[in-house]
């Protein structure tokens, strides 16, 4: 059984770029489950990359995943289908301690930029680096799916402007 062991920051400034490695936009979409507890996504990457993702809850930050190579026009058909969909542009970074990846939202969900790293230990050390300003693991109101249903731009406007405050302060070296 696949599991997924991961921390995730919210992202102030530009410094990350330097460490990039890769980048690929993706939409993704979340169907509708009658478990509460599992999400089922669909995400596209372009032509010939598409896959089909399960996710169940774990212990602490470990989540179940099962992820599965799809056709692209499967991954379209069910992306029409998606009551819930969003989009974005994932970079690959050059980062020790674990897989970095970064996401910058569009649309709906733009000006969010959230740094993601998969561990091997749920304890496992790790240097954050320091344009990492607020880990957000534990927020559910910022994981993908919550976003795509409920996008940053719908926030309360107070919510909105804390968050936009953090990530407008000076910006990490």
């Amino acid at each position: 059984m696949a599991l997924e062991i991961e921390r995730r920051f919210l992202v102030r400034g530009e410094s990350w770029r330097k460490h990039v490695l890769w980048s690929q936009r993706l939409e993704q979409g979340y169907l509708p489950s009658s478990s509460a507890a599992m999400t089922l996504r669909v995400r596209r990457a372009g032509p010939e990359n598409a896959w089909f993702t399960l996710k169940f809850p774990g212990e602490g930050i470990a989540r179940h995943e099962f992820e599965y190579a799809i056709p692209e026009a499967d991954a379209c058909a069910l992306l029409e289908r998606c009551p819930a969909v969003l989009s974005k542009c994932r970079y690959g970074l050059d980062l020790s301690g674990g897989e970095w990846v970064l996401d910058v939202f569009e649309g709906l969900n733009s000006p969010l930029v959230i740094a993601e790293v998969e561990l091997e230990e749920p304890d496992q050390s790790l240097v954050i680096p320091p344009w990492c300003v607020e880990e957000i693991t534990a927020l559910g109101a910022f994981s993908n799916a919550a976003l795509s249903q409920e996008p940053f731009s719908s926030w309360p406007s107070l919510e909105q402007q804390r968050w936009r405050q953090l990530l407008a302060d000076q910006e990490a070296p």
